[in-house]
Protein backbone atom coordinates (compact mmCIF):
# COMPACT_ATOMS: atom_id res chain seq x y z
CA UNK A 1 0.00 0.00 0.00
CA UNK A 2 1.06 3.54 -0.71
CA UNK A 3 0.51 6.31 1.74
CA UNK A 4 1.82 8.80 -1.07
CA UNK A 5 -1.50 8.08 -2.62
CA UNK A 6 -3.38 9.23 0.70
CA UNK A 7 -1.36 11.94 0.66
CA UNK A 8 -2.14 13.62 -2.26
CA UNK A 9 -5.91 13.29 -1.91
CA UNK A 10 -5.45 15.54 1.19
CA UNK A 11 -3.26 17.91 -0.95
CA UNK A 12 -5.37 18.11 -3.88
CA UNK A 13 -8.31 18.74 -1.48
CA UNK A 14 -6.76 21.90 0.63
CA UNK A 15 -4.94 22.94 -2.62
CA UNK A 16 -8.35 24.50 -4.26
CA UNK A 17 -8.45 27.49 -1.06
CA UNK A 18 -6.54 30.52 -1.01
CA UNK A 19 -6.61 31.82 2.66
CA UNK A 20 -4.27 29.16 3.92
CA UNK A 21 -0.65 27.95 4.29
CA UNK A 22 -0.08 24.54 3.35
CA UNK A 23 3.04 22.96 4.46
CA UNK A 24 4.45 19.25 4.49
CA UNK A 25 6.71 17.69 7.29
CA UNK A 26 8.02 21.21 8.73
CA UNK A 27 6.36 24.65 8.68
CA UNK A 28 8.66 27.78 8.45
CA UNK A 29 7.26 29.15 11.60
CA UNK A 30 10.24 28.98 13.98
CA UNK A 31 6.54 28.34 16.49
CA UNK A 32 5.91 25.65 15.22
CA UNK A 33 9.00 24.23 15.24
CA UNK A 34 9.86 24.71 18.39
CA UNK A 35 6.63 22.86 19.48
CA UNK A 36 7.26 19.82 17.50
CA UNK A 37 10.91 19.80 18.46
CA UNK A 38 9.89 16.91 20.82
CA UNK A 39 7.22 14.73 19.09
CA UNK A 40 8.74 12.05 17.61
CA UNK A 41 6.04 9.28 17.71
CA UNK A 42 8.71 7.37 18.71
CA UNK A 43 9.97 9.54 21.39
CA UNK A 44 13.14 10.61 20.13
CA UNK A 45 13.25 13.87 18.14
CA UNK A 46 11.31 15.86 16.21
CA UNK A 47 8.21 15.45 14.39
CA UNK A 48 7.16 15.63 11.40
CA UNK A 49 3.33 15.46 10.59
CA UNK A 50 1.94 15.17 6.88
CA UNK A 51 0.38 18.41 6.74
CA UNK A 52 0.46 21.60 8.77
CA UNK A 53 -1.74 24.37 7.40
CA UNK A 54 -2.46 28.02 8.82
CA UNK A 55 -5.08 30.00 8.06
CA UNK A 56 -4.94 33.66 7.45
CA UNK A 57 -6.56 35.85 9.78
CA UNK A 58 -6.95 33.19 12.42
CA UNK A 59 -3.56 33.05 13.74
CA UNK A 60 -4.43 31.15 16.90
CA UNK A 61 -6.00 28.28 14.81
CA UNK A 62 -3.31 25.26 13.33
CA UNK A 63 -4.73 22.62 11.33
CA UNK A 64 -2.11 19.45 11.44
CA UNK A 65 -3.14 16.22 9.09
CA UNK A 66 -1.87 12.85 9.66
CA UNK A 67 -1.93 10.03 6.71
CA UNK A 68 -1.73 6.34 6.86
CA UNK A 69 -3.03 4.29 3.57
CA UNK A 70 -4.44 1.10 5.33
CA UNK A 71 -7.69 1.70 6.69
CA UNK A 72 -6.91 -0.64 9.56
CA UNK A 73 -4.57 1.67 10.94
CA UNK A 74 -6.63 4.04 11.39
CA UNK A 75 -6.70 4.02 15.19
CA UNK A 76 -5.56 1.94 17.85
CA UNK A 77 -7.79 0.65 20.73
CA UNK A 78 -5.50 2.59 23.20
CA UNK A 79 -4.34 5.36 20.69
CA UNK A 80 -1.07 4.68 21.83
CA UNK A 81 0.50 3.21 18.65
CA UNK A 82 1.78 7.09 17.47
CA UNK A 83 3.91 5.43 14.81
CA UNK A 84 1.41 2.88 13.21
CA UNK A 85 -1.91 4.92 13.55
CA UNK A 86 -3.12 8.06 11.60
CA UNK A 87 -5.17 8.90 15.08
CA UNK A 88 -2.86 7.82 17.57
CA UNK A 89 -0.40 9.97 15.91
CA UNK A 90 -1.90 13.15 14.80
CA UNK A 91 -3.12 13.85 18.59
CA UNK A 92 0.27 13.29 19.55
CA UNK A 93 1.32 16.12 17.51
CA UNK A 94 -2.24 18.47 18.61
CA UNK A 95 -1.41 17.58 22.35
CA UNK A 96 2.31 19.18 21.43
CA UNK A 97 0.82 21.92 19.38
CA UNK A 98 -1.83 22.74 21.55
CA UNK A 99 0.31 24.50 23.87
CA UNK A 100 0.58 27.65 21.70
CA UNK A 101 -2.01 27.11 19.22
CA UNK A 102 -6.22 25.79 18.70
CA UNK A 103 -5.40 23.16 17.15
CA UNK A 104 -7.44 20.96 15.10
CA UNK A 105 -6.12 17.60 14.56
CA UNK A 106 -7.41 15.53 11.22
CA UNK A 107 -6.67 11.67 10.53
CA UNK A 108 -7.14 10.39 7.30
CA UNK A 109 -7.09 6.88 6.12
CA UNK A 110 -7.39 4.73 2.59
CA UNK A 111 -6.17 5.05 -1.03
CA UNK A 112 -9.32 6.13 -2.65
CA UNK A 113 -11.96 8.56 -1.92
CA UNK A 114 -15.00 5.83 -1.86
CA UNK A 115 -13.37 3.85 1.00
CA UNK A 116 -11.25 7.40 2.33
CA UNK A 117 -11.33 7.40 6.50
CA UNK A 118 -11.57 10.27 8.37
CA UNK A 119 -11.38 11.90 12.02
CA UNK A 120 -11.47 15.24 13.42
CA UNK A 121 -10.38 16.47 16.99
CA UNK A 122 -10.41 20.02 18.37
CA UNK A 123 -7.78 20.50 21.00
CA UNK A 124 -7.64 24.07 22.26
CA UNK A 125 -4.82 25.98 23.47
CA UNK A 126 -3.46 24.82 26.77
CA UNK A 127 -6.54 22.42 27.22
CA UNK A 128 -6.24 19.06 28.85
CA UNK A 129 -8.04 17.49 26.11
CA UNK A 130 -8.75 16.27 22.46
CA UNK A 131 -13.31 16.48 21.54
CA UNK A 132 -14.11 14.74 18.30
CA UNK A 133 -15.55 17.02 15.81
CA UNK A 134 -17.27 17.36 12.64
CA UNK A 135 -18.60 14.52 10.40
CA UNK A 136 -16.11 11.73 8.75
CA UNK A 137 -15.41 13.50 5.49
CA UNK A 138 -13.05 16.54 4.31
CA UNK A 139 -14.81 20.01 4.23
CA UNK A 140 -13.83 23.11 3.18
CA UNK A 141 -11.95 25.53 4.93
CA UNK A 142 -15.03 28.15 5.58
CA UNK A 143 -16.86 25.11 7.37
CA UNK A 144 -13.76 24.16 9.45
CA UNK A 145 -13.18 28.14 10.17
CA UNK A 146 -17.26 28.28 11.31
CA UNK A 147 -17.48 24.74 13.43
CA UNK A 148 -14.21 25.58 14.92
CA UNK A 149 -15.27 29.53 16.25
CA UNK A 150 -19.09 28.26 16.69
CA UNK A 151 -17.99 25.03 19.29
CA UNK A 152 -19.27 25.29 22.90
CA UNK A 153 -15.51 24.35 23.70
CA UNK A 154 -14.39 27.31 21.66
CA UNK A 155 -17.01 29.67 23.29
CA UNK A 156 -16.01 28.36 27.00
CA UNK A 157 -12.39 29.43 26.19
CA UNK A 158 -13.16 33.08 25.01
CA UNK A 159 -15.74 33.23 27.77
CA UNK A 160 -13.10 32.83 30.47
CA UNK A 161 -10.88 35.03 29.12
CA UNK A 162 -13.34 37.80 28.73
CA UNK A 163 -14.00 36.93 32.18
CA UNK A 164 -10.80 37.45 33.23
CA UNK A 165 -10.31 40.26 31.25
CA UNK A 166 -13.24 41.96 32.95
CA UNK A 167 -11.83 41.81 36.37
CA UNK A 168 -8.30 43.39 35.25
CA UNK A 169 -10.71 45.79 33.84
CA UNK A 170 -12.38 46.44 37.07
CA UNK A 171 -9.44 46.91 39.04
CA UNK A 172 -8.51 49.14 36.37
CA UNK A 173 -11.68 51.42 36.61
CA UNK A 174 -11.38 51.18 40.33
CA UNK A 175 -7.90 52.11 40.62
CA UNK A 176 -9.23 55.04 38.75
CA UNK A 177 -12.06 56.18 40.61
CA UNK A 178 -14.87 55.04 38.25
CA UNK A 179 -17.49 54.62 39.97
CA UNK A 180 -19.68 50.79 39.32
CA UNK A 181 -22.71 52.30 38.14
CA UNK A 182 -20.70 54.20 35.33
CA UNK A 183 -18.16 51.55 34.26
CA UNK A 184 -20.48 49.33 32.20
CA UNK A 185 -21.75 52.47 30.40
CA UNK A 186 -18.11 53.75 29.46
CA UNK A 187 -17.46 50.30 28.03
CA UNK A 188 -21.04 50.27 26.39
CA UNK A 189 -19.95 53.92 24.71
CA UNK A 190 -16.30 52.80 23.85
CA UNK A 191 -17.93 49.98 22.10
CA UNK A 192 -20.54 52.16 20.45
CA UNK A 193 -17.65 54.73 19.52
CA UNK A 194 -15.41 51.86 17.42
CA UNK A 195 -18.53 50.90 15.32
CA UNK A 196 -17.33 54.42 13.99
CA UNK A 197 -14.62 53.81 11.32
CA UNK A 198 -13.20 57.04 11.92
CA UNK A 199 -13.14 57.23 15.26
CA UNK A 200 -11.58 53.52 14.99
CA UNK A 201 -7.93 54.66 13.23
CA UNK A 202 -7.65 57.81 14.82
CA UNK A 203 -8.62 57.47 18.49
CA UNK A 204 -4.75 56.77 19.30
CA UNK A 205 -3.69 59.87 17.15
CA UNK A 206 -5.16 61.91 19.90
CA UNK A 207 -2.23 64.10 22.31
CA UNK A 208 -4.23 64.91 24.91
CA UNK A 209 -6.87 62.68 27.01
CA UNK A 210 -9.44 66.08 27.05
CA UNK A 211 -9.21 66.02 23.10
CA UNK A 212 -10.07 62.27 23.08
CA UNK A 213 -12.72 62.10 25.79
CA UNK A 214 -14.42 65.26 23.66
CA UNK A 215 -14.11 62.90 20.37
CA UNK A 216 -15.16 59.73 22.10
CA UNK A 217 -18.73 61.70 23.33
CA UNK A 218 -19.11 63.10 20.55
CA UNK A 219 -18.95 60.24 18.15
CA UNK A 220 -21.27 57.94 20.34
CA UNK A 221 -23.65 60.81 19.81
CA UNK A 222 -23.36 60.18 16.22
CA UNK A 223 -23.82 56.89 16.09
CA UNK A 224 -26.38 57.16 18.24
CA UNK A 225 -28.47 60.16 16.40
CA UNK A 226 -28.09 57.48 13.47
CA UNK A 227 -30.80 55.26 14.78
CA UNK A 228 -33.65 57.17 14.34
CA UNK A 229 -33.75 57.47 18.33
CA UNK A 230 -36.22 59.99 20.36
CA UNK A 231 -35.06 63.10 21.75
CA UNK A 232 -36.10 61.91 24.78
CA UNK A 233 -33.69 58.94 24.62
CA UNK A 234 -31.34 60.59 23.00
CA UNK A 235 -31.20 63.66 26.11
CA UNK A 236 -31.21 60.67 28.95
CA UNK A 237 -28.03 58.47 26.92
CA UNK A 238 -26.04 62.02 26.55
CA UNK A 239 -26.34 62.55 29.80
CA UNK A 240 -25.20 59.47 31.08
CA UNK A 241 -22.03 59.36 28.81
CA UNK A 242 -21.26 63.14 29.33
CA UNK A 243 -19.30 61.85 32.60
CA UNK A 244 -16.72 60.70 30.23
CA UNK A 245 -15.91 64.50 29.09
CA UNK A 246 -15.15 65.60 32.99
CA UNK A 247 -13.68 62.26 34.77
CA UNK A 248 -10.41 63.20 35.67
CA UNK A 249 -8.36 60.01 35.44
CA UNK A 250 -9.95 59.82 31.67
CA UNK A 251 -9.86 63.51 30.29
CA UNK A 252 -6.61 64.03 32.14
CA UNK A 253 -4.61 61.47 32.62
CA UNK A 254 -2.03 60.39 30.14
CA UNK A 255 -2.78 57.93 27.87
CA UNK A 256 -5.28 56.47 30.25
CA UNK A 257 -8.33 56.51 27.93
CA UNK A 258 -6.76 55.30 25.04
CA UNK A 259 -5.19 52.26 26.82
CA UNK A 260 -8.73 51.52 28.13
CA UNK A 261 -10.38 51.85 24.52
CA UNK A 262 -7.48 49.80 22.94
CA UNK A 263 -8.04 46.94 25.67
CA UNK A 264 -11.87 46.61 25.00
CA UNK A 265 -11.44 46.91 21.23
CA UNK A 266 -8.80 43.86 21.37
CA UNK A 267 -10.49 41.99 24.28
CA UNK A 268 -14.71 42.42 24.14
CA UNK A 269 -15.12 43.93 20.64
CA UNK A 270 -13.27 40.55 19.65
CA UNK A 271 -15.60 38.15 22.16
CA UNK A 272 -18.73 39.92 20.43
CA UNK A 273 -17.84 40.23 16.81
CA UNK A 274 -17.03 36.46 17.05
CA UNK A 275 -19.68 35.30 19.25
CA UNK A 276 -22.32 37.07 18.52
CA UNK A 277 -25.90 37.83 20.49
CA UNK A 278 -24.56 37.43 24.05
CA UNK A 279 -25.20 39.96 26.70
CA UNK A 280 -21.45 40.70 27.04
CA UNK A 281 -22.11 44.23 28.75
CA UNK A 282 -24.84 42.25 30.97
CA UNK A 283 -21.73 40.01 32.47
CA UNK A 284 -19.51 43.02 32.94
CA UNK A 285 -22.46 44.64 34.82
CA UNK A 286 -22.36 41.07 36.82
CA UNK A 287 -18.60 41.14 37.77
CA UNK A 288 -18.57 44.94 38.90
CA UNK A 289 -21.40 44.06 41.47
CA UNK A 290 -19.35 41.11 42.80
CA UNK A 291 -16.19 44.03 43.94
CA UNK A 292 -18.55 46.75 44.45
CA UNK A 293 -19.09 48.19 48.00
CA UNK A 294 -22.97 48.54 47.68
CA UNK A 295 -24.64 45.47 47.40
CA UNK A 296 -27.32 46.15 45.47
CA UNK A 297 -24.99 48.67 42.73
CA UNK A 298 -27.45 49.88 40.00
CA UNK A 299 -30.41 48.31 41.55
CA UNK A 300 -31.42 45.12 39.51
CA UNK A 301 -30.21 41.26 39.40
CA UNK A 302 -29.34 40.53 35.88
CA UNK A 303 -30.77 36.84 34.90
CA UNK A 304 -27.29 34.32 33.86
CA UNK A 305 -27.06 33.94 30.26
CA UNK A 306 -27.42 30.14 30.94
CA UNK A 307 -31.12 30.53 32.21
CA UNK A 308 -31.93 33.17 29.65
CA UNK A 309 -30.92 30.79 27.06
CA UNK A 310 -33.39 28.25 28.81
CA UNK A 311 -36.18 30.52 28.38
CA UNK A 312 -36.00 30.23 24.70
CA UNK A 313 -35.75 26.84 24.61
CA UNK A 314 -38.60 26.32 27.37
CA UNK A 315 -41.04 29.06 24.59
CA UNK A 316 -39.45 27.74 21.49
CA UNK A 317 -39.17 30.87 20.24
CA UNK A 318 -39.15 30.84 16.82
CA UNK A 319 -38.47 34.02 13.50
CA UNK A 320 -41.85 34.80 13.77
CA UNK A 321 -42.47 35.70 17.69
CA UNK A 322 -42.40 39.15 18.98
CA UNK A 323 -40.85 38.64 22.16
CA UNK A 324 -41.27 41.31 25.23
CA UNK A 325 -39.61 42.31 28.71
CA UNK A 326 -41.08 44.96 30.93
CA UNK A 327 -38.24 44.48 32.50
CA UNK A 328 -35.61 44.80 30.27
CA UNK A 329 -32.61 45.39 32.50
CA UNK A 330 -29.62 45.33 29.95
CA UNK A 331 -31.66 43.18 27.50
CA UNK A 332 -30.64 40.01 28.07
CA UNK A 333 -33.89 37.84 27.63
CA UNK A 334 -34.05 40.13 23.86
CA UNK A 335 -30.30 38.89 22.88
CA UNK A 336 -30.77 35.65 23.77
CA UNK A 337 -34.42 35.89 21.98
CA UNK A 338 -32.12 37.59 18.94
CA UNK A 339 -29.86 34.92 18.70
CA UNK A 340 -31.99 32.03 18.54
CA UNK A 341 -35.31 33.83 16.20
CA UNK A 342 -31.64 34.85 13.67
CA UNK A 343 -30.53 30.94 13.46
CA UNK A 344 -34.61 30.54 12.76
CA UNK A 345 -34.24 32.49 9.63
CA UNK A 346 -31.71 30.55 7.85
CA UNK A 347 -29.50 33.13 6.34
CA UNK A 348 -32.66 35.87 5.00
CA UNK A 349 -31.47 39.13 5.46
CA UNK A 350 -34.47 40.22 5.28
CA UNK A 351 -36.17 38.37 7.70
CA UNK A 352 -33.15 39.12 10.10
CA UNK A 353 -33.71 42.73 9.53
CA UNK A 354 -37.35 42.37 10.57
CA UNK A 355 -36.43 40.64 13.85
CA UNK A 356 -34.36 43.39 15.03
CA UNK A 357 -36.16 46.30 14.14
CA UNK A 358 -39.67 44.71 14.38
CA UNK A 359 -40.11 41.69 17.12
CA UNK A 360 -38.13 42.72 20.03
CA UNK A 361 -39.71 45.17 22.71
CA UNK A 362 -38.17 45.63 26.01
CA UNK A 363 -39.18 48.72 28.89
CA UNK A 364 -36.73 49.85 31.43
CA UNK A 365 -37.47 52.39 34.24
CA UNK A 366 -33.93 53.15 35.54
CA UNK A 367 -31.97 55.12 33.46
CA UNK A 368 -29.01 54.07 34.05
CA UNK A 369 -29.71 50.65 33.11
CA UNK A 370 -32.29 52.10 29.99
CA UNK A 371 -28.83 53.73 29.09
CA UNK A 372 -26.97 50.20 28.93
CA UNK A 373 -29.51 48.00 27.39
CA UNK A 374 -30.19 50.62 24.31
CA UNK A 375 -26.67 50.56 24.00
CA UNK A 376 -26.70 46.88 24.31
CA UNK A 377 -29.22 46.48 21.35
CA UNK A 378 -27.70 48.65 19.26
CA UNK A 379 -24.05 46.67 19.98
CA UNK A 380 -25.50 43.73 18.90
CA UNK A 381 -26.72 45.57 15.26
CA UNK A 382 -30.35 46.11 16.79
CA UNK A 383 -30.40 49.55 14.13
CA UNK A 384 -33.63 50.72 15.67
CA UNK A 385 -33.75 49.41 19.72
CA UNK A 386 -37.38 49.24 21.01
CA UNK A 387 -36.46 49.55 24.66
CA UNK A 388 -39.24 52.10 25.78
CA UNK A 389 -37.63 54.34 28.76
CA UNK A 390 -40.96 54.02 31.20
CA UNK A 391 -42.83 52.58 33.94
CA UNK A 392 -43.89 49.25 32.57
CA UNK A 393 -47.70 50.28 34.30
CA UNK A 394 -47.93 52.93 32.28
CA UNK A 395 -51.54 52.89 30.61
CA UNK A 396 -49.80 54.54 27.30
CA UNK A 397 -47.07 52.17 27.29
CA UNK A 398 -49.53 48.99 28.38
CA UNK A 399 -51.61 50.66 24.85
CA UNK A 400 -48.29 50.91 22.95
CA UNK A 401 -46.73 47.41 23.84
CA UNK A 402 -50.02 45.95 23.02
CA UNK A 403 -50.25 47.41 19.41
CA UNK A 404 -46.89 45.02 18.14
CA UNK A 405 -49.10 42.27 19.44
CA UNK A 406 -46.25 40.23 21.44
CA UNK A 407 -46.25 36.41 21.53
CA UNK A 408 -43.70 35.44 24.30
CA UNK A 409 -43.35 37.09 27.34
CA UNK A 410 -39.94 37.09 29.36
CA UNK A 411 -38.94 38.83 32.68
CA UNK A 412 -37.05 39.14 35.90
CA UNK A 413 -38.96 41.09 37.81
CA UNK A 414 -37.17 43.68 40.54
CA UNK A 415 -37.85 42.59 44.26
CA UNK A 416 -39.53 45.15 46.09
CA UNK A 417 -37.36 47.72 48.67
CA UNK A 418 -40.46 49.14 50.05
CA UNK A 419 -44.18 48.05 51.13
CA UNK A 420 -46.21 50.36 48.30
CA UNK A 421 -43.43 49.08 45.29
CA UNK A 422 -45.19 46.42 43.19
CA UNK A 423 -44.80 42.92 43.76
CA UNK A 424 -43.30 40.41 41.22
CA UNK A 425 -46.96 39.11 40.59
CA UNK A 426 -47.92 42.60 39.33
CA UNK A 427 -45.62 42.53 36.98
CA UNK A 428 -46.40 39.11 35.92
CA UNK A 429 -49.80 40.29 35.41
CA UNK A 430 -48.76 43.35 33.30
CA UNK A 431 -46.66 41.21 31.10
CA UNK A 432 -49.48 38.87 30.39
CA UNK A 433 -51.89 41.84 30.25
CA UNK A 434 -49.92 43.06 26.74
CA UNK A 435 -49.61 39.41 25.04
CA UNK A 436 -52.17 37.62 22.16
CA UNK A 437 -54.39 35.37 23.42
CA UNK A 438 -52.71 31.97 23.66
CA UNK A 439 -49.03 33.52 24.22
CA UNK A 440 -46.22 31.70 26.56
CA UNK A 441 -44.90 33.96 29.25
CA UNK A 442 -42.19 32.72 31.40
CA UNK A 443 -40.91 34.48 34.61
CA UNK A 444 -38.86 33.81 37.05
CA UNK A 445 -39.50 35.44 40.72
CA UNK A 446 -38.53 34.24 44.48
CA UNK A 447 -40.21 31.25 45.06
CA UNK A 448 -41.95 32.86 48.35
CA UNK A 449 -44.38 34.59 45.76
CA UNK A 450 -45.82 30.82 44.88
CA UNK A 451 -46.02 29.61 48.37
CA UNK A 452 -48.38 32.48 49.58
CA UNK A 453 -52.04 31.44 50.98
CA UNK A 454 -52.87 34.30 52.23
CA UNK A 455 -52.40 38.38 51.89
CA UNK A 456 -51.28 40.05 48.41
CA UNK A 457 -49.40 37.70 46.64
CA UNK A 458 -52.39 35.22 47.47
CA UNK A 459 -54.84 37.60 45.29
CA UNK A 460 -52.50 38.08 42.82
CA UNK A 461 -52.30 34.06 42.21
CA UNK A 462 -56.18 34.04 42.30
CA UNK A 463 -56.33 36.90 39.66
CA UNK A 464 -53.34 34.43 37.27
CA UNK A 465 -55.45 31.40 37.26
CA UNK A 466 -59.12 33.47 37.18
CA UNK A 467 -57.37 34.70 33.19
CA UNK A 468 -54.65 32.59 32.83
CA UNK A 469 -53.37 29.21 32.56
CA UNK A 470 -50.28 27.78 35.17
CA UNK A 471 -48.38 25.47 32.79
CA UNK A 472 -45.73 24.72 35.14
CA UNK A 473 -43.39 25.99 37.87
CA UNK A 474 -39.76 25.29 37.98
CA UNK A 475 -37.91 25.07 40.99
CA UNK A 476 -34.21 26.69 40.44
CA UNK A 477 -31.27 25.93 42.11
CA UNK A 478 -30.46 28.04 45.36
CA UNK A 479 -27.25 29.93 44.28
CA UNK A 480 -28.46 31.17 41.03
CA UNK A 481 -27.48 34.74 41.17
CA UNK A 482 -24.65 34.20 43.31
CA UNK A 483 -22.66 36.28 41.03
CA UNK A 484 -25.06 39.54 41.30
CA UNK A 485 -24.75 39.40 45.27
CA UNK A 486 -27.80 37.46 45.99
CA UNK A 487 -29.14 34.56 47.91
CA UNK A 488 -33.33 34.75 47.16
CA UNK A 489 -34.01 31.14 46.06
CA UNK A 490 -36.24 31.28 43.00
CA UNK A 491 -38.91 29.51 40.35
CA UNK A 492 -39.62 29.93 36.92
CA UNK A 493 -43.35 30.11 36.03
CA UNK A 494 -44.69 29.32 33.18
CA UNK A 495 -48.07 30.96 31.82
CA UNK A 496 -50.71 30.51 28.97
CA UNK A 497 -52.17 33.82 28.42
CA UNK A 498 -55.66 34.94 28.31
CA UNK A 499 -56.59 31.25 28.91
CA UNK A 500 -58.37 30.89 32.43
CA UNK A 501 -56.62 28.10 34.44
CA UNK A 502 -59.43 24.83 33.48
CA UNK A 503 -61.39 23.51 36.14
CA UNK A 504 -59.26 19.87 36.95
CA UNK A 505 -56.23 20.97 34.85
CA UNK A 506 -52.89 19.87 36.37
CA UNK A 507 -49.87 21.85 36.74
CA UNK A 508 -46.19 20.00 35.89
CA UNK A 509 -43.76 20.85 38.76
CA UNK A 510 -40.08 20.28 37.83
CA UNK A 511 -37.24 20.14 40.63
CA UNK A 512 -34.38 21.66 38.85
CA UNK A 513 -31.96 22.62 41.95
CA UNK A 514 -28.94 20.90 40.01
CA UNK A 515 -27.54 22.89 37.02
CA UNK A 516 -24.19 21.67 37.25
CA UNK A 517 -23.21 24.76 38.43
CA UNK A 518 -20.71 25.71 41.02
CA UNK A 519 -19.24 28.40 43.22
CA UNK A 520 -15.35 29.05 43.62
CA UNK A 521 -13.61 31.09 45.65
CA UNK A 522 -12.42 34.32 43.30
CA UNK A 523 -14.19 32.55 40.29
CA UNK A 524 -17.99 32.64 41.21
CA UNK A 525 -20.81 30.75 40.10
CA UNK A 526 -20.03 28.73 36.65
CA UNK A 527 -19.94 25.42 34.83
CA UNK A 528 -16.29 24.55 35.69
CA UNK A 529 -17.32 20.98 34.55
CA UNK A 530 -19.04 21.88 31.65
CA UNK A 531 -22.09 20.22 32.68
CA UNK A 532 -25.07 22.12 31.87
CA UNK A 533 -25.50 21.29 28.34
CA UNK A 534 -26.79 17.98 29.46
CA UNK A 535 -28.53 19.02 32.06
CA UNK A 536 -30.38 21.29 30.04
CA UNK A 537 -31.20 18.81 27.67
CA UNK A 538 -33.04 16.38 29.77
CA UNK A 539 -34.80 19.69 31.64
CA UNK A 540 -36.41 20.31 28.40
CA UNK A 541 -36.89 16.71 27.25
CA UNK A 542 -38.74 16.66 30.56
CA UNK A 543 -40.48 19.31 30.15
CA UNK A 544 -41.74 19.29 26.99
CA UNK A 545 -42.84 15.67 27.51
CA UNK A 546 -44.74 16.69 30.98
CA UNK A 547 -43.00 13.39 32.41
CA UNK A 548 -43.07 12.63 35.61
CA UNK A 549 -39.71 11.34 37.49
CA UNK A 550 -39.59 10.47 40.83
CA UNK A 551 -36.79 13.53 42.67
CA UNK A 552 -37.15 15.78 40.05
CA UNK A 553 -40.33 16.42 38.54
CA UNK A 554 -44.71 16.07 39.63
CA UNK A 555 -47.93 16.73 38.09
CA UNK A 556 -50.81 18.13 40.05
CA UNK A 557 -54.40 19.96 40.34
CA UNK A 558 -53.57 23.46 42.29
CA UNK A 559 -55.27 26.33 43.09
CA UNK A 560 -54.55 30.10 44.53
CA UNK A 561 -54.47 28.93 48.04
CA UNK A 562 -51.83 25.70 47.70
CA UNK A 563 -47.89 25.92 47.57
CA UNK A 564 -47.02 26.14 43.68
CA UNK A 565 -43.93 24.19 44.28
CA UNK A 566 -42.22 20.44 43.35
CA UNK A 567 -40.98 20.20 47.31
CA UNK A 568 -44.78 20.54 48.25
CA UNK A 569 -46.21 17.58 46.40
CA UNK A 570 -42.47 15.18 45.46
CA UNK A 571 -42.77 12.33 47.29
CA UNK A 572 -39.31 11.75 49.33
CA UNK A 573 -37.52 7.97 47.91
CA UNK A 574 -35.81 6.95 51.12
CA UNK A 575 -34.51 3.87 49.08
CA UNK A 576 -31.14 5.19 48.36
CA UNK A 577 -30.40 6.46 51.80
CA UNK A 578 -27.63 4.35 54.43
CA UNK A 579 -26.43 4.74 57.80
CA UNK A 580 -23.15 6.59 56.70
CA UNK A 581 -25.49 9.06 54.33
CA UNK A 582 -26.51 10.05 58.30
CA UNK A 583 -23.77 9.89 59.75
CA UNK A 584 -22.00 12.46 57.02
CA UNK A 585 -25.29 14.54 57.32
CA UNK A 586 -24.99 14.76 60.82
CA UNK A 587 -21.13 15.68 60.65
CA UNK A 588 -21.42 18.92 58.22
CA UNK A 589 -24.21 19.65 60.65
CA UNK A 590 -21.75 19.85 63.25
CA UNK A 591 -19.03 21.68 61.39
CA UNK A 592 -21.57 24.34 60.27
CA UNK A 593 -22.59 24.55 63.83
CA UNK A 594 -19.45 25.15 65.21
CA UNK A 595 -18.15 27.63 62.10
CA UNK A 596 -21.33 29.83 62.97
CA UNK A 597 -21.01 29.87 66.20
CA UNK A 598 -17.46 31.51 66.79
Amino acid sequence: MNERITENIVRKHFEKFNNIIIEEQKSESLKIQKLLKNASKTGDGAGYPEFIIRVNNYPDLIIVIECKSDIKKHQSKNLDKFRDFAVDGVLLYASFLSKEFDTLAIAVSGENKKELKISHFLHLKRGNTAIEKFSNKLLDIESYIQGYINSPEKFRQDYNSLLSFSKELNKKLHSKKVKESQRSLLISGILIALENLAFKNSYKLHKKSIDLANSLVDTIIRELKGTDISQKKLDILIAHYSFIKIHPALSEGARVLIEIIESIDNNINYFIKTHKYFDVLGQFYIEFLRYANNDKGLGIVLTPPHITDLFCELSEVNKDDVVFDNCAGTGGFLISAMQKMIIDAKGDKRKERAIKNKQLYGVEFSDDIFSLAYSNMLIHQDGKSNIIYGNCFDDKIVEQVKKVKPTIGFLNPPYPKENSDPLELEFVLNNLEVLVPNSSCIAIIPISCVLAISGREYELKCKILESHTLEAVLSMPEQLFHNSKTAVVTCVLIITAHRPHPIGKKTWFGYFRYDGFKVLKHRGRDDFDNEWSDIKKTWIKIFKNREVINGLSVIKEVKANEEWCAEAYMETDYSGLSESDFINELKRYAAFSIITSK
